[in-house]
């Protein structure tokens, strides 16, 4: 079996009494698009900025293409393309001199690349970069993190602070190279929308711990929502991957994580149920801002168990 693109080990980090990361472990294959979600300030550009050598962790290890970043971050970065939200670049350089800037600096870069990619994606090429609009400054760092060709690239919330048609649009760019290039990929994002349509599988970072892995298909196969009438399962404790509860009258919505062992008891029980399909932003919602103090007849002190 091949070593993954992207390897996470037990990897923590504190600032001061702040946990910023809490035991994080990430296997991620090599031409996998894989994405990092969570709310901000949930530790994702810290786990990044670790990735890329640029921040010491306090313990765990990383390693990218074999190469562990603390030990050799210059050759690292030179295999990663990057791209963060409100990346700076030189507002008096026009995108073609910013290319040329760079293209020393990365033996592997594809000069012929970059100007196809500045056409297709509508970068004036001779314009001044702090002219462009928001969207067209975004594409344009997309070029630059792509044009060496990496084998590996790290995406940290790139289209934050676009409009909703924007990102629309840099995703759908986005999505295009992705199909081509093989490159493993690692998008951070707090908005699930915008990686729906790219990612192969997804890890929910909720304050400094992953609490779910897997991917897409499979979260959408086993996190349900369930609708049920509260009497018919008054006074019974919570089950298992309960995530979120909420009571409309006499009835109750609750969606449950790996669904289908409880389904699979309401069956046997005869309790009449409907079992509802989510979106991949629905079920990052119910992780990470779930509730589940509308439980009918909880316990105290109830340990989740099984009706």
């Amino acid at each position: 079996m091949s070593a993954p693109a992207i390897r996470v080990d037990q990897l923590k980090k504190s600032y001061g009494s702040q946990q910023v990361l809490q035991n994080v472990s990430l296997n991620i294959p090599a031409g996998q698009t894989f994405a990092l979600l969570g709310r901000n300030g949930a530790g994702k550009t810290t786990m990044i900025r670790i990735l890329l050598g640029l921040i010491p962790a306090d313990s765990g290890n990383v390693q990218l293409g074999g190469i562990d970043p603390a030990i050799d971050p210059l050759t690292v970065r030179s295999h990663v393309g990057y791209l963060a939200e409100d990346q700076a670049m030189y507002g008096w350089m026009t995108p073609i001199e910013l290319c040329r800037f760079l293209a020393p600096f990365y033996p592997t870069w594809d000069m012929n690349w970059a100007r196809d990619y500045l056409d297709r994606f509508g970068i004036p090429p001779h314009g001044r970069i702090g002219r462009l609009s928001k969207g067209q400054s975004v594409k344009l760092g997309l070029v630059v993190a792509l044009s060496h060709h990496p084998p590996i690239v790290i995406l940290d919330d790139p289209a934050m602070g676009l409009d909703p048609i924007a990102r629309k649009e840099f995703n759908r760019d986005l999505v295009e190279h992705l199909q081509t290039s093989g490159c493993t990929v690692l998008y951070s994002s707090h908005l699930l929308d915008e990686v729906e349509a790219v990612a192969d599988a997804v890890a929910i970072l909720d304050h400094g711990r992953i609490v779910r892995t897997g991917t897409t298909d499979l979260l959408r196969d086993e996190v349900k929502q369930i609708l049920l009438s509260c009497d018919s399962i008054a006074g019974t404790p919570p089950p298992e991957g309960l995530l979120d509860v909420c009571r409309h009258e006499d009835r109750l919505a609750f969606i449950i994580d790996r669904s289908e062992n409880y389904v699979g008891q309401l069956i046997a029980k005869g309790i009449d149920h409907d079992v509802v399909d989510l979106s991949l932003d629905e079920i990052f919602e119910a992780f990470v801002i779930g509730r589940t103090q509308d439980w009918p007849g909880k316990p105290a002190n109830s340990a989740a168990m099984s009706p």
